[in-house]
């Protein structure tokens, strides 16, 4: 096949006032952090209400420095699901407090907010939620778990941007909110990300952990008091997301349009289990059916036989406790068997706003036809 008839899994969208921006900050001869960040850290504080947002170069950094904001570090736990890719885990090894998994919801396929409350000891400080394909975990109970327990919550919303809850936009409410900007997400910088803050006082804070812990002064003079990382975002970047944040909302809505020719082609009769069809809160970063029980051990054939005819397949994500770095820790299959199935059967299908509705006909023609051939 032609490979420029291949569909991927997804692709960017950037517009060439976009790429022509890029370029003028190249020629600026400011080419790290500057002006650009601060425009967008402006715009995107001004979509989230008002609230603080500092920007990152990883949504990665987001979560582990705001666990560090937080104060948690050995000793403490923090609860998550292990259906999420392992960046969400590894912040918490990384400031040496302990991951606690839970199982997740088979519905919503997000953290079962039973199980993490069950899951609640005194030494734990903090959860983790991960809004998995951009669907919101409940926000109102999340937030009640929380209060309740007098637990920080650190949203990993890296796929949500866009998506809400209930009306409010994902990021106008909350506690600390971790966004994304990677290739792959909905509005993208490249590699990037950034933290919603609660107050200027913890955004203040995170400036410093985020570049070497310096604070300066009008003088020209600067002080360390503590640890800080590198983590801050390139003008270059921040060009490109600024870009993005033009068309974030067509974007969405395309993929929600997208989404719904998901739902009224595909073949029922094919065995796959469907995502949750939320229209409302869900910005559809990933279009990801189950694959039938009785064909998931042969996933990797079914991903060769959509690449056969022409068509991209991801896998987001493997239950993380099954990976050797967890399974060292103690954990051991069979724990979480709700996130074991998910994990072992989900295809992510192509879904991006350049689609043509024509590419979710041949998409669902071609699933259909690639599980047939594994029965």
């Amino acid at each position: 096949m032609n490979e420029q008839d291949f569909l991927p899994f997804t692709r960017p969208s950037i517009d060439e006032l976009t790429i022509a921006e890029v370029g003028e900050v190249l020629r600026s001869g400011w080419i790290t952090t500057g002006p650009r960040c601060a425009a967008l850290e402006a715009a995107l504080s001004e979509r989230f209400g008002g609230r603080p947002v500092r920007l990152v170069n990883s949504a990665t950094a987001a979560l582990e420095l705001a666990l560090r904001l937080c104060g948690i570090g050995p000793g403490d736990e923090v609860i998550t699901t292990p259906l999420s890719w392992v960046a969400t885990a590894n912040v918490i090894l990384a400031v040496g407090a302990t991951p606690i998994f839970v199982d997740v919801d088979p519905l919503t396929r997000n953290i079962d907010l039973d199980a993490a409350e069950a899951a609640v000891t005194p030494r734990t400080a903090a959860i983790i939620p991960v809004d998995l394909a951009g669907l919101p975990v409940d926000r109102d109970r999340l937030q009640a778990l929380a209060a309740r327990h007098g637990l920080r919550v650190i949203e990993d919303a890296a796929q949500s941007f866009g998506a809400s809850w209930r009306g409010r936009e994902i990021g106008s409410t909350g506690d600390l909110v971790a966004f994304s900007f990677h290739a792959n997400k909905n509005l993208t910088s490249g590699e990037g990300g950034c933290l919603v803050l609660r107050n200027q006082a913890e955004a203040t804070a995170f400036e410093r952990l985020r570049l070497q812990g310096v604070e300066r002064f009008p003088d020209g003079t600067l002080e360390v008091k503590a640890w800080g990382g590198k983590a801050n975002m390139t003008d270059i970047a921040a060009a490109i997301a600024l870009g993005q944040l033009r068309s974030i909302d067509g974007f969405t809505a395309r993929r929600r349009a997208l989404a719904r020719q998901y739902f009224e082609r595909w073949n029922r009769g094919a065995g796959f289990e469907l995502p949750p069809d939320d229209f409302d809160n869900s910005n559809w970063h990933m279009f990801q059916p189950l694959l039938p029980r009785a064909t998931a051990a042969r996933r990797g054939e079914f991903i060769g036989a959509m690449r056969a005819q022409g068509i991209g397949v991801g896998v987001h994500y493997p239950a993380m406790h099954l990976f050797g770095l967890f399974r060292g820790l103690g954990w051991q299959a069979g724990q979480f068997p709700v996130a074991e199935d998910i994990g072992a059967r989900t295809v992510t299908l192509p879904l991006f706003p350049a689609m043509a509705d024509a590419d979710v006909a041949r998409v669902c023609t071609a699933a259909a036809r690639a599980v047939g051939c594994l029965r």
